[in-house]
């Protein structure tokens, strides 16, 4: 140390405090020398070991992100309809919302999807912003079987390693994609060829650390980044440029195995990692209603408080004793495992956040609506989507079980409109008038708006031949659908017409109009049953009622002429009469159509 420095010390006095200035000012030079050392010897290295090791590294994560985004999308196709159902599973209990998105993540292999279909969710009104908060926290959970699965590829040194192991299954699942002929299985064969590539990836990152920690400058280099909050940050940074978690992980689980950091670096890494995360969320949300931001914005506080509470208890720790910190107490507990002591690291971190986070889940969500305020809607009645989001594309499979509520609701809108349209004529009250008007306007809407989601949900390429073949009947049940709304809205101007004439159908009339409104409604019934759970038997029923309203009709027709005969009706109530009886038996043809789509799922 210069003699300057040491002299401008011993003229401060020897009180306590200028001797603790002293130290300080020692030490910052001492670090300042090593770092500027460690720097030197950097690039004192050889431009090949440098670039070689790089591109290892480089190659090893575009290998590891392929591997993760076909094991993705390979599950899902080939657990799609189990995968439906759990998402589309809305209750009021925490645990339960927390266990489903910690299997559905474990399941698709991706918290990002996982958290962006949530946010689908939420946009399209199917769940309350408490369920998406349970779901993003269960979500978290599950994205540690990665880091999990990994540390188990990373035995074995003296004897054949699980990784070597492991990566045979790229070949095996290869192997079935070629030769497997059905659907089912080149699926099956898409998720071994990514398990398996998991692994390559691994072992390639893997041999770039060996190489790093060869290299005494780069372990110098890394032995000077010991401040838990820059680590966090590098990690945080890091995973929100490659937007994985799972890279991040691996990359420090294989860092600390290979002795290129410390476990204490690792695990601050691990945490920066968790916050790194939210970017794939919060970006999803910006481009979403206000609800949907609210979710992004939970998912960032949720992450951020688990890696704060975790950087105060380091903290906390490090004032007790210099040997007291995570890595000496998860090295205690999993002596001579360093995979193994930070994979459960991660693991416990993230089971811990949600144990502490759960209870507050209100105060969370009262939080985040008042940062994010309700705005005020121009427009409220505005036509909309009510279960789809262009955000679920990331889960195809779910998706597809939302179009099909989304149908659903159409449907349910239609035959709305067709019952306030028998209304309007038989009573002549047209105080429902603009409540059609809407629900017409929403039908219009939903026709178009439907038929354009469908197209880009068609080109997904994590679909089942199952899903295809529905995706490609609802362009005709939409059209019929909105067929119904069609001679609802015929009805009505019948009704105006007869107002405009002052004339109205007879009893004899309207009681014939409640009859095959009846017989409708059951067609109704029957028919969406089919449709929403592929049930054969309630098609075939359908199809009885269906031919009990074309005997009605017909009957219609033959009374109203009688009564003509008789006097009893006038000619032009008579002819909206027909017209009426003809939209009706129009109007079970549709529904019948949308019911015969099941067929091309069998």
């Amino acid at each position: 140390m210069p003699n300057n420095i040491v002299f401008l010390y011993m003229r401060k006095g020897k009180n306590a405090y200028f001797a603790k200035n002293f130290f300080c000012e020692t030490r910052r030079f001492a670090f300042h020398i090593r770092w500027q050392n460690a720097v030197t010897l950097f690039f004192e290295m050889t431009t090949t070991a440098i670039i070689s090791a790089i591109l290892t590294l480089l190659s090893g994560i575009g290998i590891f992100l392929i591997a993760c985004q076909m094991m993705s999308t390979n599950l899902e196709s080939a657990s799609s309809s189990k995968l439906k159902n759990l998402f589309a599973k809305a209750s009021k209990s925490k645990l339960l919302g927390v266990g489903i998105g910690a299997v559905g993540t474990a399941a698709i292999q991706s918290s990002g999807a996982t958290t962006v279909m949530v946010i689908g969710f939420v946009n399209a009104g199917i769940i309350s912003l408490a369920q998406a908060a349970t779901m993003i926290y269960g979500a978290n959970i599950g994205t540690t079987i990665t880091a999990q699965i990994v540390a188990l590829g990373m035995f074995g040194e003296n004897v054949l390693s699980t990784t070597v192991i492991f990566s045979a299954f790229a070949g095996i699942g290869a192997f079935a994609m070629l030769f497997a002929k059905s659907d089912f299985w080149k699926r099956i064969g898409g998720i071994f060829t990514g398990f398996g590539m998991l692994f390559v990836g691994l072992s390639l990152m893997s041999s770039s650390m060996s190489d790093f920690a060869e290299m005494e400058a780069v372990k110098t280099f890394l032995a000077g980044i010991s401040n838990p909050i820059l680590l966090v940050l590098i990690g945080a940074i890091f995973t929100a440029i490659i937007q994985s978690s799972s890279v991040m992980t691996s990359i420090a689980l294989a860092m600390v195995v290979t002795g290129l950091v410390t476990l204490d670096q690792g695990i601050f890494l691990t945490i920066g990692s968790n916050v790194g995360s939210c970017v794939v969320a919060i970006v999803a949300g910006v481009t979403s209603g206000r609800n949907a931001q609210r979710t992004a914005l939970i998912h960032l506080i949720f992450n951020v408080s688990g890696a704060v509470l975790f950087l105060v208890a380091a903290f906390v720790m490090g004032l007790f004793s210099d040997d007291m910190s995570f890595g000496a107490i998860f090295n205690r507990m999993f002596p001579d495992v360093p995979q193994v002591q930070l994979a459960m690291f991660h693991t416990i971190f993230n089971v811990a956040t949600v144990i502490i986070v759960l209870p507050l889940t209100g105060a969370l969500v009262k939080l985040v609506c008042k940062m994010i305020p309700d705005k005020v809607e121009t427009d409220p009645d505005s036509p909309r989507l009510f279960f789809v989001d262009d955000n679920m594309l990331k889960t195809p499979p779910v998706a597809v079980q939302q179009t099909k509520r989304e149908i659903e609701n159409m449907a349910k809108i239609a035959i709305g409109n067709f019952n306030r349209s028998l209304d309007i004529v038989t009573k002549l009250d047209f105080s429902e008038k603009d409540k059609f008007a809407k629900d017409e306007n929403q039908l219009n809407f939903l026709n178009s708006a439907i038929i354009d989601y469908v197209v880009k949900l068609s080109k997904m390429r994590q679909l089942s031949e199952k899903d295809h073949n529905y995706l490609t009947t609802t362009f005709r049940s939409v059209r019929d659908i909105e067929r119904i709304g069609d001679y609802a809205e015929n009805i009505v101007e019948y009704a105006g017409m007869l107002k405009d004439t002052g004339e109205k159908f007879s009893s004899q009339a309207v009681e014939e109009i409640e009859n095959v409104r009846t017989l409708i409604n059951e067609l109704y019934d029957k028919i969406m049953k089919a449709y929403s759970d592929e049930d054969f038997a309630a098609y075939s029923e359908a199809e009885k009622v269906e031919d009990k309203i074309d005997e009605y009709t017909k009957h219609m027709e033959t009374s109203h002429i009688a009564r003509m005969s008789l006097g009893l009706c006038s000619p032009n109530a008579g002819a909206e009469y027909l017209s009426l009886s003809s939209n009706a038996e129009r109007v079970a043809d549709h529904l019948i159509n949308v019911g015969k789509s099941i067929r091309r799922l069998e």
